[in-house]
């Protein structure tokens, strides 16, 4: 656990292609978010991923009520500042290009509701594509560090980029808030500038764990993993969460990028078990499915917030329908979804409502005054607001001291 003390230490998401920097509760639709080169796509046009359930640590479920007076990025107009920015790092194009999309949209709706109202102090938002691989994030995080008007990173995205890049932005003093980190891990390597948005898998993990036993019954469940950082994790969690249920006669592990899962369907396909759990990406989650389902394997499909979009749905198919996704991410609420559908021209996804929250919470820092990387660090860590998504507030070690899970559906 680190001290506090020691903690101190327009329009850019369609005009991507001259801007970014690479080394080189609202339903969420399929069929539209970008990226459609992965997997067969058939026409899923009828099915939306759809918030269930809101549950607790326990699995048990929680009450979901309005969030009461969110911040408002536009503050009261009387902001004043320098030439200043805040990056974004994540993956913005290749196989899983949507998930960091979704952040970068969100973000770019509050941006513009807080530079339409405060004339004097435009502050800019900074892409850096990754495309979530920690190899390219390593090759783009100095280039960040390295722009002084920077003042703070939302990001990176991905579990295993965070892990690669933690450390330069802590030793830059650069303020590292992600909308979608979830590997428990990220807190226990000493950074004093990382701070996370939402729950981790050791929370995200065990809940679902219990949800699945305890409210949907099932005694036998089959776990696969891929080998990224998040998908490793989560299955940590997850199997730890199971216990007895968890049945390592049907587990598996298969990499990302794979396209051929034939050898793990037949592995289950004997297993009689209740449901299967994945712990990666959609980008293989959906052939995964779709061969799951083309050999036989009926039993409920499940997994989590590396899953919960609307390429899965696109991707997929048919195949996806009935799907469980769990997310420690907040569903888009009404008026933000249209907000953002205009803005981003397609529907909110996985981290929207994180995006905006978090790129909401940054500006506030600025419109307080702060003016260089430090003062932007010493905001955050003191912060105590609500958001879209929920309420906003850190523990010393970059966590939130209080946070929840969604349970979604594929209908």
């Amino acid at each position: 656990m680190r001290s506090l003390t020691r903690r101190r230490s327009s329009a850019l998401a369609l005009a991507l292609a001259t801007t970014l920097v690479v080394a080189g509760c609202s339903q969420k639709e399929a069929g539209d978010t970008g990226d459609d080169s992965t997997g067969s796509s058939v026409d899923a046009s009828d099915l939306t991923i759809v918030p269930a359930v809101q549950i607790d640590a326990t699995g048990a479920e929680v009450e979901a009520g309005e969030a009461m007076d969110p911040a408002d990025p536009a503050g009261d107009g009387s902001a004043a500042c320098g030439e200043v920015s805040i990056a974004m790092a994540g993956a913005l194009t290749g196989p899983n290009a949507a998930l960091g999309q979704n952040i970068l949209y969100g973000a770019q709706v509050a941006l513009d509701k807080h530079n339409e109202a405060n004339a004097d102090c435009q502050v800019e938002l900074k892409p850096f594509d990754t495309e979530g691989d920690p190899q390219k994030a390593t090759q783009v995080a100095p280039q960040i560090v390295g722009d002084a008007s920077i003042l703070g990173l939302l990001g990176p995205a991905f579990s295993g980029e965070t892990n690669a890049t933690g450390s330069i932005f802590n030793q830059a003093g650069l303020l590292t808030l992600t909308a979608s980190a979830t590997n428990p891990d990220l807190t226990t390597n000493g950074w004093d500038t990382f701070f996370r948005g939402l729950a981790n898998d050791a929370i995200q993990g065990p809940a679902v764990a219990k949800y699945l036993v305890d409210t949907l019954g099932y005694e036998k469940v089959c776990v696969v993993a891929d080998n990224s950082d998040y998908g490793i994790g989560l299955a940590e969690q997850i199997n730890a969460g199971l216990g007895d249920a968890a049945d390592s006669s049907c587990a598996a592990d298969v990499k990302t990028g794979d396209k051929d899962f034939a050898a793990t369907v037949q592995i289950i396909n004997g297993a009689e078990a209740d449901a299967v759990f994945y712990a990666g990406y959609y980008a293989e989650a959906a052939p995964f499915v779709q061969q799951l389902r083309d050999g036989g394997v009926e039993i409920p499909f499940v997994s989590a917030d590396g899953v919960n979009d609307p390429q899965f749905v696109s991707q997929a198919g048919s195949s996806s329908e009935g799907a469980v996704l769990s997310c420690p991410c907040g569903p888009a609420p009404e008026e933000f979804a249209a907000e953002y559908e205009e803005s981003a021209g397609q529907a909110a996804g996985v981290y929207s409502t994180e995006g905006y929250d978090l790129m909401t919470i940054m500006l506030k820092g600025i419109d307080s005054g702060v003016t260089d990387r430090a003062g932007l660090v010493d905001f955050v860590s003191s912060y105590d607001g609500t958001g879209l998504a929920r309420s906003y507030k850190w523990d010393a070690t970059g966590e939130l001291e209080s946070a929840l899970i969604w349970m979604y559906k594929v209908e």
